[in-house]
């Protein structure tokens, strides 16, 4: 099973957060579900991705898994140079979806956001549907 059946738990956003790995402080991670294993490509997960107002990435992003990103909240910059000037801004309620080996970012954000992101390893047609509940048409 990749994820386990979870069924509306509530979601402590005080604790938990970690900056990612390669990320700059003022960024924040909080995994909600499911993990990613590189060394196999294979995996997925559903996390909550923050930025603090100010911060900003200074280089593209690429990674060989899909990634499917919703601004819950705020404001994203895609596209901003080195010294975080320029690009294109995004408000809430706007989605990406980028596939393996799509160069993306670098991203800033004025005010801080929250992003909702699933990540995944998916082969060409290789997304298993879940068979209905016995008694369930």
């Amino acid at each position: 099973m990749l994820k386990p059946h979870l069924e509306f738990v509530s979601l402590d956003l005080n604790e938990g957060w970690s900056v990612p790995l390669g990320y700059p402080q003022g960024i924040e991670e909080k995994v909600i579900c499911g993990s990613l294993f590189p060394e196999s490509s294979t995996g997925c997960r559903t996390r909550l991705l923050r930025f603090a107002a100010g911060i900003y990435t200074t280089a593209p992003f690429v990674h060989a898994y899909w990634e499917e990103v919703y601004l819950v909240q705020g404001d994203l910059t895609v596209g901003n140079d080195t010294n975080g000037e320029g690009g294109t801004p995004f408000g809430p309620n706007t989605y990406a979806c980028r596939p393996p080996g799509a160069f993306h970012g670098p991203f800033k954000s004025e005010n801080g956001c929250m992003l909702l992101e699933i990540h995944y390893y998916a082969k060409e047609h290789a997304i298993a549907v879940a068979a209905p509940a016995a008694g369930v048409a």
